[in-house]
């Protein structure tokens, strides 16, 4: 068992609420570590059918067959069941007595807010973090296969190839999850439009260019980017609107939860492709910003990110608000660090007026250096 940072969480908002609800793309390991951290709980998983008919005709019998301490998964197959899990909660006035896991994050928040308000804390388990890879001794050997194998647990706990691992992921959750989230009917050109998103990762959202490349109108497209953000598959990342006096990009740009999905869905097939790829430099921007979403994530916080860009094109790639203060980072994945790194960041300094403390770059090198300008910052020692 690979020690998952959100156990602490986990274990704490337990002993506070009577249901924990934990989200997150499939197979990041939620089942793996809601049985973990509580061995004593009965595991239900309603992808079972049995479970399920058991869930949907009779939800009383249910829950007076498994009235407390139970892992619930897979619950967002049975949505009506937290309507009575809300009424069955509140009758025991008690804390943990459901821990519900599920893979798809707009079924389950609506459903959640609906019936279980104030009643759950609500969680998201992303695929493993760099920390906790690092912590368990599983990083890959470079920066490049980092990229290539992505998170998910399960490569590293069967050591299965990634060529053979993502594929598989893809088919599973297109016939799976896409199916059950919204009624499409053309699988294979929703699979290209995966592709293409993959193929816009770090770029600012154009629908209708989208739209027109995949062969759809640009109201579909809007709509299979709310399936794939929903499903833990894709995410966008907001541009920050404080403007200082300058006309601002206001489009979101994407990015993947996972790196090593993102390499597959581009038809990437080994470390050394990733080296010469024109989208290497995003892959490396998604993971460094992956790493600070995990970071909040894994600690049950919110994580308030954005990037900054004005009409003339001076961006900032990444602001992390923290306590209403924005700290800068530029990510660049040269393992040769130069000061012109710098140059966007101080042009957003001028304007912000942030000190020099608040300024950063990331990048692929070794050394960790405490400039005039701001600070330097080695990729591998990002949260030391």
């Amino acid at each position: 068992m690979i020690n998952r940072t959100l156990k602490d969480k986990l274990t704490t908002l337990a002993d506070k609420f009577p249901v924990i609800t934990l989200t997150g793309p499939r197979q990041s390991g939620k089942s793996t570590l809601l049985k973990h951290t509580f061995p004593q709980y009965h595991y239900v998983s309603l992808e079972d059918i049995d479970m399920r008919e058991f869930a949907i005709n009779d939800p009383r019998g249910f829950l007076n067959t498994y009235p407390r301490q139970t892992i619930i998964d897979e619950v967002q197959r049975v949505p009506s069941l937290l309507s009575y899990i809300q009424t069955h909660v509140d009758s025991l006035d008690e804390t943990g007595v459901y821990m519900l896991a599920g893979s798809q994050n707009l079924l389950l928040s609506d459903a959640v807010g609906q019936s279980l308000a104030g009643r759950t804390a609500l969680l998201r388990l992303l695929p493993l973090s760099h920390e906790e890879l690092n912590a368990a001794d599983l990083l890959p050997s470079s920066v490049n296969e980092e990229i290539f194998t992505g998170c998910y647990p399960r490569l590293f706990d069967k050591k299965i190839n990634p060529v053979d691992y993502y594929p598989s992921y893809i088919e599973t959750y297109v016939e799976r999850d896409v199916r059950m989230l919204k009624n499409i009917t053309n699988l294979s050109t929703f699979v290209r439009f995966i592709k293409l998103c993959a193929g816009r990762i770090g770029q600012l959202l154009n629908i209708a260019s989208l739209a027109n490349e995949c062969g759809i109108s640009a109201p579909t497209a809007s709509a299979w980017i709310s399936v794939l953000e929903a499903s833990y598959i894709c995410y966008w990342l907001k541009p920050d609107w404080n403007n200082f006096n300058k006309r601002l990009v206001k489009s979101p740009k994407l990015y993947f939860y996972d790196t090593g999905l993102a390499c597959s869905l581009l038809d990437i097939q080994s470390p050394s492709q990733v080296d010469t790829h024109y989208l290497r430099g995003g892959l490396f921007e998604n993971m460094v910003i992956n790493a600070f979403l995990k970071q909040a994530w894994n600690r049950g916080q919110s994580a308030d990110l954005r990037f900054w860009r004005d009409s003339q094109g001076n961006e900032i790639d990444l602001l992390v608000y923290r306590d209403g203060k924005p700290d800068a980072f530029e990510i660049k994945s040269s393992a040769t660090f130069s000061m012109d790194f710098f140059k966007g960041l101080n042009r957003w300094a001028a304007l912000s007026q942030a000190e020099n403390g608040q300024l950063h770059v990331i990048y692929n090198g070794n050394s960790m250096m405490h400039t005039s300008n701001g600070n330097i910052c080695p990729w591998n020692d990002l949260f030391k």
